[in-house]
């Protein structure tokens, strides 16, 4: 989904966003050569970051595809989620994320995509995050103590940084060692394809190609 139809979707569900965006480096098929590296995060490990959000169907339908293939990843390689903020209402979507992360309970995380796009949850109101949380049995007090923690703001900021680094202009979108990006659009439109780029660009970043 692009940020133009993404921002559209986001306004059918009440989530507000600003539309900008361009791409960048040297297109080689089916992924793009990112031109320089970016620097990554995870020390000694094949960074491979998803860039998504709550709001984006092809995320939704994405998501049950990665969550196996990101379960078989061999041990030098960091997985990392990353939702895309294109404005406030994103920004509190996020912090829903990185609330989910930090309690352990990504189990939920399809659940929130449902959630937002199908029960039409307003998961970017602090009321409504309370009552989804109560209602999937967790401890309401401590969610709502780390979600609403100043701990999480640096995490999301963090997120800003690399979709405005990365120039993310569409998702689901992977990014591989900083240094090459794909999606299922570039692999005609085909999930599968899309991890199985993924898994070629981990082998060639462990052999420095």
């Amino acid at each position: 989904m692009n940020r133009r139809n993404a921002l559209q979707q986001i306004g059918a569900l009440a989530l507000l966003a600003s539309p900008s965006g361009f791409a960048f480096g040297q297109q080689k098929e089916n992924f793009t050569v990112l031109k320089p590296a970016l620097p990554t995060d995870v020390v000694g490990k094949i960074e491979v970051l998803e860039f998504f959000h709550y709001g984006c169907s092809h995320c939704q339908a994405f998501e049950p595809l990665v969550a196996k293939w990101s379960s078989r990843l061999p041990s030098d390689v960091a997985f990392v989620r990353v939702p895309v903020v294109w404005g406030e209402q994103l920004k509190n979507l996020a912090r829903l994320h990185y609330a989910l992360l930090i309690m352990k309970r990504l189990d939920l995380h399809e659940k929130v995509f449902v959630a937002v796009q199908e029960e039409r949850e307003p998961l970017d109101k602090v009321d409504a995050v309370r009552e989804w949380v109560k209602a999937n049995g967790l401890d309401v007090s401590a969610f709502m103590g780390v979600y609403n923690s100043p701990a999480l703001g640096p995490k999301v900021q963090r997120a800003i940084h690399l979709v405005s680094l990365y120039k993310i202009d569409s998702v689901p979108k992977l990014a591989v060692g900083g240094r090459f990006m794909t999606s299922a659009e570039m692999a005609g439109n085909d999930h599968e394809a899309a991890l199985k780029i993924v898994d070629l660009l981990i082998e060639r970043v462990r052999k420095g190609g």
